[in-house]
């Protein structure tokens, strides 16, 4: 829920983070500009022994870390908001973690789906606490493999969730998967690009509730 207090007078403040922010994740070793737009820049690189490509989008919400967080925790609800999901459940909490099974029905392509285990993590900053959520492959602990549905083998990646002023978050996704099937890299490399963006611009909207 968003706070009923007026806001606090405007200042240059958050911009100047937010900013500080993007030029350090765009400083990292190995990553390339790949794309910028709608307020989220795309960078991508090259694993050695792969023509699939690691993408890391940097990108702010408007909301509070806390509230983007609870828009990602809700994975049964990803059928209603996220980009091309059909089918998604949690299957077991362990702790800090949980076991998610996923379908996807992306355009012009067979679904694909894959189990994950998803991690936590919350730090505390003077600006206030951040959010990190890792995943990694658990397909042995999912559902057996359905018919016309192609089985995804590589899906790693996390989301961290940073305080960039008020009411205001950024937000930095990294995604290595392989979609699988016959699909050619280079259009399973832009196909992941483009999801990227749709994904963020979903967030946005649920999170703006």
């Amino acid at each position: 829920m968003l706070s009923s207090f007026p806001p606090p007078m405007k200042s240059p403040l958050p911009f100047v983070v937010l900013t500080l922010s993007l030029l350090l994740h765009a400083q990292a070793d190995d990553w390339t500009l790949s794309s910028q737009k709608d307020d989220v820049t795309i960078y991508s690189r090259v694993r050695t022994g792969s023509s699939i490509k690691e993408f890391k989008a940097v990108g702010s919400v408007d909301a509070k870390p806390e509230a983007v967080r609870d828009v990602l925790d809700d994975v049964p609800a990803y059928t209603r908001f996220m980009p091309y999901v059909v089918e998604c459940s949690i299957l077991k909490r362990e702790g800090d973690s949980f076991i998610s099974y996923q379908r996807i029905s992306p355009p012009l392509c067979s679904s694909r789906d894959y189990t994950l285990r998803v991690r936590h993590e919350t730090k505390t900053t003077p600006a206030g606490a951040t959010y990190i959520s890792r995943w990694e492959l658990a397909n042995a602990l999912g559902p057996p493999e359905k018919p016309g549905v192609v089985r995804v083998t590589v899906d790693e990646g996390s989301w961290r969730l940073e305080p960039a002023g008020h009411n205001k978050t950024l937000a930095i996704y990294q995604i290595y998967t392989d979609s699988g099937g016959a699909l050619p890299s280079f259009i399973a490399n832009k196909a992941n690009q483009v999801g990227i963006g749709k994904m963020f611009a979903a967030i946005r909207k649920e999170a703006a509730k």
